[in-house]
């Protein structure tokens, strides 16, 4: 793979079928727009794409949106999904380029360093031309996945606090 986060839809197509690619589907939608990542997912993703819920692999004990869970949890998910160590996975998602980064973040964040982003996700495979599939997707089988936390990924409130102070560090808000 090349040093661009990006891959394109030409490149995951010659690949789809390499045991070692790993496809996520990361969708992931803000209530405004009222769609369902799920029923989307249901309905149409990439042959072989694992569907990704950021909600369910994030902390579901933090009051907070989308908190990184603890290692050992992510590890056990990822272990579920059939994400193993050493995987190329392409992280692609409904819009094109809205959630995927950040799941790409999450994964490198956990250690992973082959993760890529599908240039254009989902829509740019359709208008490619690519085969879909609908349903629950094909089970992988259990691969061994071990998250090391990378904590100079991650920033508290203490840390941004003394990165304003400083006066020297750029802080850019990036919720919606």
């Amino acid at each position: 793979m090349t040093t661009s986060p990006f891959v394109t839809v030409e490149w995951l197509h010659q690949r789809l079928n390499a045991p070692d690619v790993v496809v996520l589907d990361a969708s992931w939608y803000l209530p405004a727009q009222g769609r369902d990542a799920a029923a989307e997912y249901q309905a149409a993703h990439i042959p072989g794409a694992i569907r990704f819920d950021l909600d369910a692999m994030s902390d579901t004990e933090s009051t907070l949106p989308h908190m990184l869970p603890r290692p050992e949890v992510f590890s056990s998910k990822m272990r579920a999904l059939g994400v193993g160590d050493g995987a190329q996975v392409v992280v692609y998602d409904g819009m094109g380029l809205f959630s995927a980064p950040r799941v790409r973040w999450m994964l490198q964040t956990f250690g992973m360093r082959d993760v890529k982003i599908l240039e254009g996700g989902m829509p740019a495979w359709v208008a490619a031309g690519y085969p879909t599939e609908d349903g629950e997707g094909r089970p992988r089988d259990r691969r061994h996945f071990t998250a090391r936390l990378n904590n100079g990924a991650v920033a508290d409130a203490g840390d941004i606090a003394r990165a304003l102070a400083g006066g020297t560090t750029q802080v850019v808000d990036a919720r919606s």
